[in-house]
């Protein structure tokens, strides 16, 4: 175990992010705002960190996949704790456990809140609230690629850590430049939704910091109902499709930019995630056409809440509570299939669910034929066994977790709907959850000991289970293995 080797990168991590706190603090000047100097106290500190233990670079600099995952697992770690302090600082949420709740909750991108009047925030702590989101959409160690040379040799560990998905390709041979490509195509996309949204009347704030939250997949908000405070039609079409591009793998954008469309066509997981999406709308609609009348309404608000469900963004514009139990039903399986790999979104992935499927019938073929020789192919490569045997372990220990988190959020004594909801919308990284968590409610009423468990488990979703167990696992500081 290299420790001097993952000081020093966390120690540049911590400077990264005493420097965004400075963009916080930049937006509370701009609006005249007191609680904008909240944000100089942690940047100061971070700072300080950074000087003394991210400047010198260690003599032996080589880490292995077991420093990457311990590296990305203490970083996030991190980053939640010292992000959280400018909420208690500023007096909007006292509780440094409810900051941290809320922190978390940022860049992890689920979007779940302990906030009872959000409305309140200030300009400046409404911008961080939604930035974190951005950052951590693709990753706070992509994000700190993209802006440090740390050590180039070492970045594809540290990369396949904290990428979400079964397999952890590179766009290019450089990992390097693989987070520059990933964090180009992210900018841009933001950009390009900034603008469409100022066109349907959004102030420049909102529109910055609801770009965030979608190209995060994370779902916070100025308002205390969401997207739909603004009941626009065309804010809904805007922010759906967004939802949508980001629950998509983005190594397609880059196939994309090199105008290498047909294996984009091909792509397995691509056709299934929109098929899942085209499915659920056309299920929903009708099944709650009843409510709103007429067939058009109800379309803008089932596509609406499934793109916002599938991708784990969390946005909402109706309290699906309020469904019928059909609805709901293919809300709930959407938030476990959650998005594509390599996207913003959260949930086991559309990838795991095709494996899974394709195992399951590649075995009933086996019984029928035992001597026949199956394989699992998608997008027509054979799958490694390796990886195959990765998603089944993936899915016990996800099962495992939640019917943990499950039995220890119980304590608190609310209905099985709202324990199972609130954990499917932590551990998922979607955000609302159902009953007391749904849409219309938040997470304040929970204890102190549940909030922690979201925490855990919103931490575990977001770096899909492995890197963060590892951390607290003994074997992984041995010196030998």
């Amino acid at each position: 175990m290299n420790r001097r080797m993952i000081l020093y990168i966390l120690a540049k991590m911590m400077g990264v992010e005493g420097v965004l706190l400075l963009l916080p603090a930049f937006v509370g000047l701009l609006y005249g705002e007191k609680s904008g100097a909240c944000f100089l106290f942690p940047a100061t500190i971070l700072a300080l960190i950074y000087i003394i233990f991210g400047i010198r670079k260690p003599n032996k600099t080589k880490i292995y996949a077991k420093e990457g995952m311990i590296i990305v697992a203490s970083a996030w770690i991190l980053w939640s704790m010292f992000g959280a302090i400018p909420f208690t600082l500023g007096g909007y949420i006292p509780n440094y456990l409810d900051a941290f709740f809320e922190t978390v909750s940022g860049f992890t991108t689920t979007g779940s809140t302990i906030l009872n009047d959000i409305e309140s925030l200030s300009h400046c702590m409404h911008f961080w609230r939604c930035f974190t989101h951005w950052i951590g959409g693709m990753g706070v160690l992509v994000f700190v690629l993209v802006l440090t040379s740390l050590d180039k040799k070492n970045m594809m560990y540290l990369m396949r850590a904290e990428v979400p998905g079964p397999e952890k390709d590179k766009l290019v041979p450089k990992a390097m430049a693989t987070a520059r490509i990933l964090y180009g195509m992210y900018f841009a996309l933001t950009a390009v939704e900034i603008v469409l949204l100022l066109f349907g009347g959004m102030s420049p704030f909102d529109s910055i910091i609801h770009a965030f939250s979608t190209a995060g997949t994370g779902g916070f908000s100025n308002y205390a109902n969401s997207i739909g405070q603004l009941d626009s039609a065309y804010i809904d079409g805007v922010i759906t499709v967004f939802m949508i591009l980001f629950g998509i793998n983005f190594n397609l954008f880059y196939l994309l930019l090199l105008r290498q469309f047909k294996p984009v066509w091909k792509n397995e997981e691509l056709r299934t995630y929109l098929a899942i999406i085209a499915t659920a709308i056309a299920l929903i609609t009708w099944n709650i056409t009843s409510i709103y009348g007429n067939p058009l309404k109800a379309f803008r608000y089932a596509a609406f809440q499934v793109a916002s469900i599938i991708t784990t963004t969390g946005f909402s514009t109706a309290d699906y509570m309020k469904w019928p139990t059909m609805s709901q039903t293919i809300i709930i399986i959407l938030m476990i299939i959650g998005a594509c790999a390599s996207s913003t979104g959260g949930g086991i992935k559309v990838s795991r669910f095709l494996i899974v499927v394709k195992s399951i019938k590649k075995e009933l073929k086996q019984m029928v034929h035992p001597k026949s020789v199956n394989l699992i192919r998608i997008n027509g490569k054979k799958m490694n066994p390796d990886i195959v045997q990765n998603v089944f372990v993936y899915l016990v220990a996800y099962a495992g977790i939640a019917g943990l988190s499950v039995l220890l959020v119980s304590i608190d004594d609310f209905d099985f709907a709202t324990n199972l909801g609130s954990v499917m919308g932590t551990l998922n990284n979607i955000g609302p959850g159902l009953g007391v968590s749904g849409p219309a409610g938040n997470f304040a009423q929970f204890s102190p000991f549940s909030k922690l468990v979201f925490c855990i488990d919103m931490l575990i979703g977001r770096l899909e289970i492995f890197p963060f167990l590892m951390l607290f696992t003994s074997i992984s500081w041995r010196k030998k293995f």
